[in-house]
C-alpha cells in the first residue's frame, strides 16, 4: 500500500467517525474542496467542509484507488468513490471521480490540500427526503 493510500484511509476513517479534531490534523489549513454538478461549481474551505459533515449521515463509502503518485513532498491520486448520505433532507447516491493533491508539512506529517469532485453520471442523484 503506497503512501497516497494510506493517508486517504486515514482521512476516510476520520470522516466515517466525524472526527473534527482528526480532520483538521489531515485537512490543510488553505484545503479547498471543488466540485462540479451540472455546469455549477461549488467550492469549499476546510471548515466549511468539516461544518457540511457535521450535518451529514453518511450511509455507505467505498473508494477505488485508480491511479497515484508519490514524491518526496507531494502525493497525488485519482479515485472512484461511491457514496450515499443524507444531507439537508437530501438523500445522495452517487459515484463520484476524485483528484487528491496531498503536501508535506515542516514536521513531515501529510495534509490534504486540495480536491476536485465530480459526478460520474449525468442523471441526477439527490432526491428529496420522504
Amino acid at each position: 500500500m503506497d503512501q497516497f493510500w494510506q493517508q486517504e484511509q486515514a482521512w476516510k476513517a476520520a470522516l466515517i467517525a466525524k472526527d473534527a479534531t482528526r480532520l483538521r490534523q489531515l485537512l490543510h489549513p488553505d484545503f479547498r474542496l471543488n466540485g462540479l454538478r451540472g455546469a455549477v461549481m461549488t467550492a469549499l474551505d476546510r471548515e466549511q467542509w468539516i461544518a457540511a459533515l457535521e450535518k451529514m449521515d453518511l450511509v455507505g463509502l467505498t473508494i477505488e484507488l485508480k491511479d497515484s503518485l508519490v514524491l518526496p513532498q507531494i502525493l497525488t491520486g485519482s479515485m472512484i468513490a461511491h457514496w450515499r448520505v443524507r444531507y439537508l433532507g437530501q438523500e445522495i447516491d452517487e459515484q463520484v471521480f476524485i483528484n487528491d493533491v496531498w503536501v508535506a508539512t515542516a514536521q513531515g506529517e501529510w495534509q490534504v490540500i486540495r480536491r476536485h469532485s465530480t459526478p460520474m453520471s449525468q442523471k441526477n442523484n439527490i432526491r428529496p427526503k420522504k
